[in-house]
């Protein structure tokens, strides 16, 4: 009885905390102290996406592992530093956090840390702004930015976030989406961090842009069954041309599209997808599988404003989880550590 409680108590306090948390973050908040930040992360954000469009999944990614992970402390990005480094044991630990099986395959992450690094220094090399803005902050702003530059919606960034300055990896297996997971699962993970069904689904549309690697559903298209038959909820056009991609010897470097026909906009054709049996993760097809989701899949199927707005929503709520304001962390000089 007395565990029912605690439970019962939780689950009204939590969106209480979340309420409080979020009022202490405002688009304004470096009004008087770095009015020109914005302006400054789109300008190194721009640069970068000119370079490579890796930019963009990359940095979105990021900002979700670390909300989901470190709950918005920009944590992760030392874990990622060391990772770049080449040092093993962390490799071997950061299977669990990327989505891929392979530790040596970093490139996503890579280039989201990347982004984030130049957006400080050009952010710190304006006198008025040095050492004023987190690296949270910047990178909340980045991943809005790269997400307008492939299509996105352009939603306004809540500011005034912290840098945490704890940094260790217990804790981060099972503490992202597998792409086995069944709505439930995705559901239940979500819902720990004060988000609906519907924000599972519009964020799930960031699959539109960006790639995965042939482990991470290779057993849907080889070993589905113990007579290697391929998923009977993958479409079976898609599924045999997955094959000609991904060799049964399976290479990590291999590099698949999770959005087959519009890979690089970020745009509601990842849902026309689900539609047609073309959800690359069991994660993915469920929503259209199940009857739960599917209503909403087939909305933003249909109409990609709608896609947009709720995107916009979710990433936002997304960003206010568990975040650090005031006195609670500090403002990183050097993101890749702790001051």
């Amino acid at each position: 009885m007395e565990t029912r409680g605690l439970i019962l108590l939780s689950s009204l306090l939590l969106p209480l905390l979340l309420t409080t948390t979020s009022a202490q973050l405002r688009s304004d908040f470096y009004k008087n102290t770095c009015p020109n930040v914005e302006a400054l992360v789109r300008s190194a954000v721009t640069k970068k996406f000119q370079q490579t469009f890796v930019t963009v999944p990359a940095t979105l990614r990021l900002f979700f592992h670390d909300c989901f992970v470190r709950v918005c402390r920009l944590i992760f990005m030392i874990i990622i530093f060391w990772l770049l480094l080449g040092t093993f044991w962390l490799a071997r630990c950061y299977q669990f956090i990327a989505e891929k099986d392979h530790p040596d395959d970093i490139s996503l992450a890579g280039d989201g840390f990347d982004t984030v690094i130049k957006a400080k220094a050009a952010v710190d090399n304006d006198p008025q702004c040095t050492n004023k803005v987190s690296c949270a902050d910047i990178l909340a702003l980045a991943t809005r930015d790269a997400v307008a530059l492939a299509g996105g919606p352009s939603y306004t960034v809540e500011l005034g976030r912290r840098d945490g300055r704890i940094s260790t990896i217990a804790g981060v297996q099972n503490n992202l989406p597998h792409p086995d997971f069944n709505l439930d699962q995705l559901n239940a993970m979500f819902s720990s961090h004060g988000l609906t069904q519907t924000d599972v689904i519009a964020l799930s549309g960031a699959h539109t842009v960006g790639f995965s690697h042939c482990s991470r559903f290779s057993k849907r298209i080889y070993r589905f069954s113990p007579q290697n038959r391929i998923d009977p909820t993958l479409n079976l056009a898609y599924a045999l041309q997955l094959r000609q991609m991904c060799p049964l010897k399976v290479d990590p470097r291999i590099a698949i599209n999770m959005d087959p026909t519009t890979p690089q906009t970020f745009d509601n054709a990842y849902y026309r997808n689900l539609q047609q049996g073309k959800g690359l993760f069991n994660s993915d097809q469920v929503l259209f599988r199940d009857t739960r989701s599917r209503p909403t899949v087939n909305l933003f199927a249909s109409n990609n404003e709608a896609f947009k707005q709720a995107f916009a929503s979710a990433i936002t709520k997304l960003g206010r989880v568990g975040v650090k304001t005031g006195n609670q962390g500090e403002i990183r000089r050097d993101c890749t550590r702790v001051n």
